[in-house]
């Protein structure tokens, strides 16, 4: 017998039950006029992810599970369609992360979460308890179970799910994204599911919240281990997928997405949401006529319309013609706002107000400062005028070495490319205008420059950036040693330098805004190194 799967790969915002709620409730009535048996919700799709300490609170709890119930008796017009709902729950002393089946007005079933993952951005054991019950029912004759997310990461709760009888595992998941994830999230059920010999609809969730970025792209397997049908990616999307029994259906499968494209497209999901879930009407960007803030401004655009979005030049008297040049060719493709302020006088005045301090001093580093300092005042000042946030345009590479000043170029609301290293910077330019021609070509060729003092250039105070990149992800993403890399090729001068001033740099990080995280470990949540530390390798 025919039995309908529906897929709702949603956007959930953390806290917003009303607004969840009715998203559930959408999927669920498009899903039940075409028939759907079965409507599978991300993990915690009720509530959003991830909730924090929000899930500290009783009240949250309580509000959750009226919430629920108000649901289940809103949906009780749907005949026998089962709609499978993530939610926390607490019973007595014990919280859990479960899923809930609604059924004609009623609960029927709860599945609890038993693998509470603990590592890189996540936290669960700090809320839920681990519970080891296996949930199934039947619908027209086959039988499914539901497992959580990192459940099936592991071969013990899929292994006890086909012991009770289960044909078909139902998989609601909040599974951030990062590059390369895509592939392996599919290997892992292969290995842990497909082999139990059981079919897989795993239901992941979309959209952003604070650093995290949830791709989507969720996907069937058949027993097999084939991949049947699968979602888009970086997008709210909806999908059916009848099985004849166990056997789904074999549905034509979206293009496969580049890895810069992906990283983009997490990008512009971040900066959407972000803004959007927040409600901030627009963003301010400050236009170097660099590659840094033409990426950002960039996505900003592409996130936002260009009517949400203004750039700022802000020229000093160490700002190249070339910069003003390359920064007005950008905003006239774009068609965004844009403003210049010059800053000679404000840094007169600043040096002038410190003349007496400074006297017999020579200029250094404080006086670059000062420029960056005096720009990233303009830049909040405008957004406390407008209610626009600023976007700040520091990538990994200068955050993990501290090329980059506090209160100055790092005073803003959200990072947009904090987790992009120099050389994917360019990467993304390039993908980027192989689509449309946005960003002018000398931008990509002239040497990045924090034009701060005369004839600057990065690589003065900095490594080449393949040599700078290359350390940085051995060391900093790949947790790998000092022994490893001088293993690699590099030289001992380059990999000491580096390393010190990842080390000496933690204070500045833990003062910089939030931003999407797209690599495996980025700076933030992934990241807990202690400021104060004398260890040396």
């Amino acid at each position: 017998m025919t039995v309908t799967v529906a897929i709702a790969q949603i956007n959930s915002t953390v806290g917003d039950l009303a607004g969840n709620s009715e998203r559930i409730a959408h999927a669920a009535r498009r899903a039940a006029a075409q028939g759907a048996d079965i409507v599978l919700t991300p993990e915690l799709s009720l509530v959003g992810y991830p909730p924090e300490d929000l899930l500290l609170r009783p009240s949250f709890y309580a509000k959750s599970s009226q919430a629920l119930l108000a649901l289940a008796a809103e949906l009780a017009d749907l005949k026998d369609v089962h709609v499978i709902v993530g939610h926390p729950l607490n019973e007595g002393e014990a919280h859990y992360n479960a899923a809930s089946v609604l059924c004609n007005g009623k609960l029927i079933a709860s599945y609890r979460k038993h693998a509470l993952p603990n590592y890189t951005v996540f936290d669960e054991k700090r809320y839920f308890d681990a519970a080891d019950e296996v949930c199934t029912f039947s619908v027209k004759g086959t039988r499914f179970a539901i497992n959580i997310c990192e459940d099936t990461w592991f071969a013990e709760m899929p292994a006890k799910a086909r012991a009770a009888g289960a044909e078909v595992l139902l998989v609601p998941n909040a599974s951030p994204y990062h590059m390369h994830k895509h592939h392996l999230r599919r290997e892992v059920m292969q290995v842990h599911v497909s082999a139990q010999g059981m079919a897989l609809v795993y239901a992941n969730l979309v959209g952003a919240q604070d650093e995290l970025v949830f791709d989507g792209a969720s996907f069937v397997l058949n027993a097999r281990g084939e991949l049947c049908a699968q979602l888009k990616q970086f997008e709210e999307d909806f999908a059916l997928v009848r099985f004849d029994g166990v056997e789904p259906e074999v549905q034509a499968l979206p293009a496969t997405l580049s890895t810069e494209a992906q990283v983009y497209s997490a990008l512009v999901l971040g900066v959407r949401d972000y803004l959007g879930k927040n409600g901030f009407p627009g963003a301010i960007i400050g236009l170097s006529g660099g590659v840094d803030s033409a990426l950002t401004l960039a996505i900003a655009v592409d996130a936002l319309g260009a009517d949400k979005v203004r750039a700022v030049m802000m020229p000093s008297p160490y700002t190249a013609e070339i910069s003003w040049v390359d920064s007005r060719d950008m905003v006239q493709r774009l068609g965004v706002r844009y403003d210049e302020i010059p800053i000679a006088d404000c840094f007169d005045a600043f040096r002038s107000s410190l003349a007496f301090e400074f006297d017999g001093l020579p200029e250094d580093a404080t006086e670059e400062n000062l420029q960056a300092r005096i720009r990233g005042t303009l830049l909040m000042a405008l957004s406390n005028k407008t209610g626009a946030i600023v976007l700040t345009t520091g990538n990994k590479s200068e955050m993990a070495t501290g090329y980059c000043t506090l209160y100055g170029d790092m005073a803003g609301g959200y990072a947009v490319i904090k987790d992009i290293a120099k050389t994917l910077v360019y990467d993304l330019c390039h993908y980027r205008n192989g689509i449309s021609a946005i960003i002018p070509e000398r931008i990509l060729t002239r040497a990045p420059s924090a034009e701060l003092r005369p004839d600057q250039t990065d690589q003065d105070s900095l490594p080449p950036y393949d040599i700078l990149d290359g350390i940085v992800r051995m060391y900093m993403e790949e947790g790998q040693g000092v022994a490893e890399l001088l293993a690699a090729g590099y030289r001992k001068e380059d990999v000491e330098r580096i390393t010190r001033l990842i080390k000496i740099n933690e204070y500045k990080r833990r003062q910089a805004p939030v931003g999407p995280r797209v690599t495996h470990r980025a700076f933030g949540r992934d990241w807990r190194y202690p400021i104060t530390s004398k260890f040396k390798e």
